[in-house]
């Protein structure tokens, strides 16, 4: 019994190692962050031809902040995907232990590919669509907050939801996932997806498409993966 408590001690003082580490990186990234956030904040402007407005003078921290925010989280992904590893690495067996190590590098490029999906192609179709929408009877001018919001709000996701792939994939490795089983609540996730693209697209039917079809894209990629995984498995 006091075997026992000693380890879940230990694992608890392990877990909170890993997640002070992580949220160190969070803050060093978040301060290369601001050193660069300028320079990040012309590259999102895309080729808007004019300056964003402003409505007070706390909008420009808040907008910096998010910036720096960003950077913040793609950089701290592969450390904390390195420190989930070490956490879990004790537990797992030596095949295993290498093949949850290959997926730390996927993880970044994975976020960073969904960011650039969702920056390249999601989100200058919506806006040029809700832009012509009225182009005829407004004159359209962004504030800095809305404007940024907005892309935040569909970038973001998709570098997240670019994730799930290698999530499936880990935990089936971890023998926590079926793959099979996940691929008979399809039809509940494709509900569950389509309100996610309602939730973080703008209010109007061509957003949410444009949205919904690549997350269940990725949903059916994911469970494709997962297979392929579960099936090696079952070889070793």
């Amino acid at each position: 019994m006091v075997e026992k408590k000693f380890d879940v001690i230990e694992h608890l003082d392990e877990l909170r190692k890993r997640l002070i580490i992580s949220a160190l990186a969070f803050l060093v990234f978040l301060i290369i962050g601001f050193m660069y956030v300028k320079n990040i904040y012309l590259f999102l402007m895309g080729n808007l031809d004019y300056k964003l407005l402003i409505l007070g003078p706390s909008d420009i921290m808040w907008i910096y902040f998010h910036i720096a925010s960003l950077v913040a989280i793609a950089g701290t992904i592969p450390v904390t995907a390195w420190q989930i590893w070490l956490f879990v690495r004790p537990a797992l067996k030596s095949h295993e232990r290498k093949a949850v190590l290959a997926y730390i590098p996927g993880v970044f490029i994975l976020f960073i590919c969904g960011l650039a999906f969702g920056y390249y192609f999601i989100f200058p179709n919506i806006l040029n669509f809700l832009i012509n929408l009225g182009s005829d009877l407004m004159t359209t001018s962004f504030t800095a907050d809305k404007y940024f919001s907005f892309l935040i709000n569909i970038t973001l996701p998709f570098g997240i939801a670019f994730e799930l792939p290698l999530v499936m994939m880990f935990l089936t490795t971890l023998g926590i996932v079926n793959p099979y089983t996940i691929a008979k609540l399809r039809k509940y996730a494709y509900f569950i997806l389509v309100i996610i693209a309602s939730m973080i697209s703008p209010p109007e039917f061509i957003s949410h498409i444009s949205v919904a079809v690549p997350l269940i894209l990725i949903f059916e990629i994911s469970i494709f993966l997962s297979k392929f995984v579960y099936k090696q498995k079952q070889w070793i």
